[in-house]
């Protein structure tokens, strides 16, 4: 569907430029979004590498290990048939971490790590457990209490206040988690 409107978008665009005689603003324009893009991609490219780089120390020491311990009670309360593989658990909590953290970018193969895991403990391969319903759910939600992406992008845009964002996220990440678990409980 996508692969039809965006093409529509552009020549609606180019058509009225042409038309409206705004040729020379679009083609400055052009040129000035896919700079802002690329410079956009590098400050995110530094925030991402820096946070990936912590969290792979944060696996290597002992840290890891702490969190785990302290996410445990709410790992086993919301994941029950994890409660034996404690390395689904440090799967899941280090996801669950990164999601915390605001690095959705790191919490990606993160999660995609422990999706596997638990599909490997799956007896039923062609459906989902309650546990990996519930861990999409928290995923998607994606409860933050330091959105960095979201600052890394309003600094890279000169935002006068780029953390100005973080009361509004805890209160829209901590709505969708709440919506997403009701429709999950409903569902099933």
């Amino acid at each position: 569907m996508l692969n039809m409107i965006w093409p529509v978008f552009i020549i609606i665009s180019f058509s009225y430029a042409i038309f409206s005689g705004n040729l020379e603003h679009l083609n400055t324009s052009i040129f000035e979004s896919t700079s802002d893009a690329i410079i956009l991609c590098i400050d995110l490219l530094g925030t991402i590498c820096l946070w990936n780089g912590i969290m792979q120390v944060a696996n290597k020491t002992s840290i890891i290990d702490k969190l785990t311990n302290l996410l445990s009670p709410m790992i086993r309360v919301l994941f029950p048939e994890m409660k034996k593989n404690k390395q689904i658990q440090r799967e899941i909590s280090m996801n669950m971490i990164a999601n915390i953290l605001g690095l959705g970018n790191a919490a990606t193969p993160l999660g995609l790590k422990a999706m596997k895991s638990m599909q490997k403990e799956n007896r039923q391969k062609d459906t989902l457990t309650d546990s990996m319903l519930i861990f999409i759910v928290l995923n998607t939600a994606s409860i933050q209490i330091i959105p960095t992406t979201v600052i890394a992008i309003r600094n890279s845009l000169n935002s006068n206040h780029p953390t100005s964002i973080v009361f509004p996220v805890w209160i829209a990440t901590i709505c969708a988690a709440i919506a997403r678990n009701r429709c999950c409980y409903i569902v099933n």
